[in-house]
Order: structure tokens, then C-alpha cells, then sequence
């Protein structure tokens, strides 16, 4: 239930979510929504054809019922009164994937961004998955390679939405291979937390807890207490070095404080 000074959950997903069976991750949104009505913004994505449709399928089974789509062309659609009443009496948006600067080039700073900021403000919820996800940083990486060794040059970063301050959010994680990347992110950054969240995975943020929930993991990479690395030094095609770096491999179940910098207690037991 929405309501004043509370702000609402994030849900932050890596791609690539159960539509078609337990649906776990579509499901807590709905749960989310208490009955509200549910806006999928699909500005990620050049090419939004059929996104909808595949939603509006997957919550209907979720008892969602009032489901409608918002898409902006370019910046200037940000601030056209009809797109702005899309949103109106909505408890909920939903981040849809694609180029995560697609989102924060056309929106960033515009009506819509504060419509959608004024609902999570409210105590509605706020989901993302895949861009839709990298998105809710403050800091998100646009450009790097996956599966490999992080050059120290090879990596393109931009400002996000800022919904949650202090983290670099990666996603499609383990099955893009996307480790190395992101140890180059908090390299260049030891104040901030990296989290690779994993398809079929998300992370529910409420305050400064999260919980996982879905069928794969989330890492956390928290280089705060390293004690050496290159990534000032080197030449930009060298490989990264780093040192005393410590990782955390959460799944389903499993919670983190981000104030902290530390999971909640032992690994939840398997069923």
C-alpha cells in the first residue's frame, strides 16, 4: 500500500525473468501493486514491438489487471502532457530491458523522471530488469566486455537515475560472464558496491536491505578493503590487478545490508 514519506520498493532484475511458469520475480511485483495499476516503460528498448504484449500476458495470470505502456520516441516526448498522463494514478512502473542510456538520455531530468520518482516517493514500487536494472544506479556501466579479463581501458560508465546511491548494478551476470567487468567498475570507484545480478534473478531493495529472490545469484563485490591495484598506473590495455578484493555470492533467500556492506547472517538453507 502506497502512502506518504515511505518510499517503495526497488526491484532490481537481471533479464530475462520467468514469464511462463512460477513467474517468482513477476509475481512480487504484482504482490507489490495491491491491486494498483502497473505502467510498463519500455523506453530501453528502439524496437518496443511485442514487449508489451508479453507482459500484459505473464501479469494477467498475476491478477494484474490494469497494465498500460509508456514509450517515448525521443527527449522532447518526455514532456508531452498526454505521455505524462499515462502515469497518472499508477502504483507502479516497470523497466522493461534494452540500452540503459536510452532510459537516462531521454527521460533524465524531465517530467516523466519526476512523475516516476513522485510514485516511488509515494510507496509504490519501482522494477527494472536487464538496462531497466543498470538504470537505478547512480553510476551505470554502458559499454564493456563480457567473458574476459577486465582491460583497464575497456570499460564506458554514465550517469543513472540514482534510485540507489553507492552501487554499480551489472546484469545478465554469470551467463555473460560479467565478473571481470564489473571488478573494473569498483576499481575505478572503491567507495561504491558492485552487484551482478544473475537472468531469472532480482534483488528486492527496500531502504538499504535487500533480499534475492529467482533461480540464480547475485554477487557483490566490494573492493573497500584493497590494498593494491594497477587501475591508476597501467597502460589501458593492460589487464586489471587488484588485491584483497572480497566477494559475496548470495542466492534466493539470502539478504544484504548495503549501510553495512554485509549479508544478514548464515545462507539459507536449501528446502
Amino acid at each position: 500500500m502506497t502512502g506518504p514519506g515511505r518510499k517503495g520498493p526497488l526491484i532490481i532484475i537481471g533479464g530475462h525473468e520467468d514469464k511462463e511458469g512460477e513467474k517468482i520475480i513477476l509475481r512480487a511485483v504484482a504482490e507489490r501493486l495491491d491491486g494498483g495499476r502497473l505502467v510498463l516503460a519500455t523506453i530501453a528498448s528502439r524496437a518496443p514491438e511485442g514487449y508489451f504484449e508479453s507482459y500484459q500476458k505473464a501479469f494477467a495470470d498475476l491478477g494484474v489487471e490494469q497494465l498500460s505502456e509508456l514509450y517515448v520516441d525521443d527527449r522532447g516526448e518526455a514532456h508531452d502532457p498526454e505521455k505524462l498522463a499515462l502515469l497518472d494514478g499508477a502504483t507502479g512502473v516497470f523497466f522493461s530491458g534494452g540500452d540503459q542510456l536510452r532510459i537516462s538520455s531521454q527521460i533524465g531530468d524531465t517530467p516523466i523522471e519526476r512523475r516516476i520518482r513522485e510514485i516511488w516517493n509515494r510507496g509504490g514500487v519501482l522494477a527494472g530488469t536487464s538496462a531497466g536494472a543498470s538504470v537505478m544506479s547512480d553510476t551505470m556501466m554502458v559499454r564493456g566486455s563480457s567473458g574476459e579479463t577486465h582491460r583497464i581501458g575497456d570499460l564506458q560508465m554514465a550517469p543513472g537515475l540514482g534510485l540507489v546511491r553507492d552501487v554499480i548494478i551489472d546484469q545478465h551476470f554469470a551467463e555473460r560472464g560479467r565478473i571481470g567487468r564489473l571488478l573494473g567498475a569498483v576499481a575505478q570507484s572503491p567507495r561504491v558496491l558492485g552487484l551482478g545480478v544473475d537472468e531469472d534473478t532480482a534483488l528486492v531493495l527496500e531502504g538499504h536491505d535487500f533480499t534475492v529472490i529467482g533461480s540464480g545469484g547475485v554477487y557483490v563485490v566490494d573492493a573497500e578493503g584493497v590494498t593494491a591495484s594497477n587501475i591508476a598506473e597501467a597502460k589501458s590495455d593492460r589487464a586489471l590487478s587488484m588485491l584483497d578484493v572480497r566477494l559475496h555470492v548470495l542466492a534466493d533467500g539470502d539478504g544484504f545490508d548495503l549501510r553495512a556492506r554485509r549479508p544478514h547472517g548464515q545462507p539459507t538453507p536449501a528446502d
